[in-house]
């Protein structure tokens, strides 16, 4: 069917006149008809008739006009749906996080960009490093927010912020709130993050680095909680993010050592994919996040 020629028979139909219809469209009264006379003789059968200074319908006028209104109100709709996703108000976004920004940081930035975004849908996938530069890669999700300076082809790197790297120990051991030297510290038995955690990896680095042993592992943890448990419960030492456990210090259930001429950073990055193109959502995702850093460190 000619979705033109339908499109002036419904205006018709509506205005109930041809001349008001012409005057609608803006083109001329024979336009008009001849779009009418070329639609029922696609149909088959007369849509309109004279009636005074208008038209009336016929029943097959008055059905298509029933079925016509209903298909212009979805094309209305689709509309109005497209040009919500073209403005980033409407659509879903798919975050893989590591640890920390998954539990610490993203919930506020997610809460303030609802507020403003309720039709859009956010789904936070909590991996470590390696598992979110599979899923940027694999298209599986559309930004990560990662902990860690990793440097990898075909990934934007943004650096954010930097967190502090503590070394922890449970409250009752010798080191508690002690200064140490690396290599002392390296005599201990380590809890440590599995493999692909940036958190391993940057540890491993700094022994490499100051040139000391490589951690003696007693225990190993898919998360970054399950880490700290195990030292408060009285096992070993980690190394780990000092925004996770700074409440933890603060209450006394771990307790930090303080190693000499050692300090250690690790940024936290927004990473994309540099062969995908970012969705208006997520632009509008990372732009809240970049103010909301901003007016923080105000």
């Amino acid at each position: 069917m000619n979705l033109l020629a339908l499109k002036v028979f419904y205006c018709v139909a509506q205005k109930g006149s041809v001349t008001k219809a012409a005057e609608n469209l803006l083109i001329s009264q024979p336009a008009v008809t001849q779009h009418l006379r070329n639609l029922e003789k696609e149909i088959g059968t007369t849509l309109v008739q004279p009636e005074g200074r208008g038209i009336t319908l016929t029943y097959a006028g008055h059905e298509l006009h029933h079925l016509a209104d209903k298909l212009f109100a979805v094309e209305q709709e689709i509309e109005h749906r497209m040009k919500q996703i073209l403005e980033g108000t409407r659509g879903e976004l798919t975050i893989a996080a590591t640890y920390l920004p998954a539990t610490l940081l993203l919930p506020k930035w997610i809460a303030h960009f609802k507020t403003e975004h309720e039709h859009v849908a956010l789904k936070v996938t909590t991996v470590n490093s390696q598992e979110a530069f599979e899923l940027l890669y694999n298209s599986k999700a559309d930004v990560a927010i990662i902990g860690g300076g990793w440097e990898l082809p075909d990934i934007q790197w943004e650096h954010l912020l930097d967190d502090e790297l503590w070394f922890i120990v449970p409250t009752h051991h010798p080191f508690a709130n002690r200064e140490v030297t690396l290599q002392q510290m390296m005599e201990e038995t380590f809890v440590i993050r599995e493999e692909g955690s940036s958190t391993r990896e940057r540890f491993l680095s700094m022994c490499r680095t100051y040139n000391v042993r490589q951690p003696k592992i007693g225990m190993q943890f898919n998360g970054l909680y399950e880490t700290i448990k195990a030292v408060h419960a009285g096992y070993g030492a980690t190394l780990i993010s000092a925004m996770a456990v700074q409440e933890y210090v603060d209450r006394g259930d771990v307790a930090r050592v303080y190693v000499s001429q050692v300090e250690l950073k690790r940024p936290i990055a927004i990473c994309t994919a540099i062969t995908s193109t970012l969705s208006p959502i997520a632009k509008q995702f990372l732009a809240l996040i970049r103010e909301k850093l901003k007016s923080d460190a105000l």
